[in-house]
């Protein structure tokens, strides 16, 4: 997801998340270069053994998802939360909650709060940071034009620095306007989509709204590793420009949410698709 920058706040974010900016008008991001092949490889050796599971959500108990572990943004933030989205995020059961062993963000066509979708958006701020390690989440990614699914990270300090000072790691977006087309981006204060600067890379991986897929990133002070089940698809690296390129030296919080429309998403929203999910299986932490 995108943010954008902590000069521009207008608007207070509810509950546990800071204040959100209105975006100034977007413009159209420009995929760089990988750092590394963009020929997708399959890595030669297993995952480094000696990390050791840190924190971790197997979603094993119905209700509402773990309090110790999740908090919610709740509202519309400022301008669609920086992005023109057009849900209203809760904390509701309808919106949120696991299910068969299974955590359900779910996107319902119902009004709420001026906004004519509801979804839910939950992140990990004040409950558990991290610096360095891997992060798995095993999702199930939705389809339907109008859907904007999201794994992603910021910076703790968010609330004193700001977007996109704090750093924001996207470990997965996918947009149903563009059926199959993955996303992933590293932001900084020089390096963010409103300077059409970011970090990012973007290709097709066929059939990936069909099952579940481990959405991975392995973070370490020299880069960021993006894969999915352990295809490497993009690595950002640290060039040793300081933090205002490359923050990612501090702790983060993960979020995870499913938007409807938005800058990325688009207008267009297929009003047919709804109820519409996000299902994550796990959540794992390893240092």
């Amino acid at each position: 997801m995108r943010l954008v920058p902590f000069s521009l706040l207008i608007g207070v974010l509810s509950l546990s998340f800071c204040a959100q900016k209105e975006a100034p008008t977007p413009i159209p991001p420009v995929v760089t270069t990988p750092t590394t092949p963009t020929t997708p490889t399959t890595p030669t050796t297993p995952t480094d053994t000696t990390k050791k599971l840190v924190w971790s959500d197997e979603f094993g108990t119905d209700g509402a998802p773990d309090p110790s572990k999740w908090a919610y943004d709740i509202g519309t933030g400022s301008n669609g939360w920086g992005n023109n989205e057009a849900e209203y995020y809760t904390n509701e059961l309808t919106n949120a909650r696991v299910e068969n062993g299974k955590l359900v963000i779910e996107a319902r066509k119902e009004n709420k709060g001026g906004k004519f979708y509801t979804s839910a958006r939950l992140l990990t701020q004040g409950k558990a940071t991290w610096t360095y390690g891997r992060i798995e989440v095993r999702a199930k990614i939705p389809k339907g034009v109008g859907t904007w699914p999201a794994i992603w990270m910021l910076g703790d300090n968010i609330k004193t620095v700001g977007w996109p000072a704090c750093g924001e790691i996207d470990i997965m977006e996918h947009v149903g306007k563009d059926l199959d087309k993955m996303f992933w981006s590293a932001h900084s204060k020089k390096l963010n989509w409103t300077l059409g600067t970011q970090q990012t890379y973007t290709t097709y991986i066929n059939g990936i709204t069909n099952d579940f897929h481990v959405f991975k990133l392995d973070w370490t002070k020299e880069s960021l590793k993006f894969y999915v089940d352990d295809v490497l698809y993009y690595t950002a690296i640290n060039d040793g420009r300081g933090t205002d390129y490359y923050p990612f030296t501090e702790p983060q919080f993960l979020l995870l949410n499913l938007a409807i429309g938005g800058n990325l998403a688009g207008n267009n929203i297929d009003d047919s698709i709804f109820p519409v999910r996000m299902e994550v299986d796990y959540v794992r932490i390893y240092q």
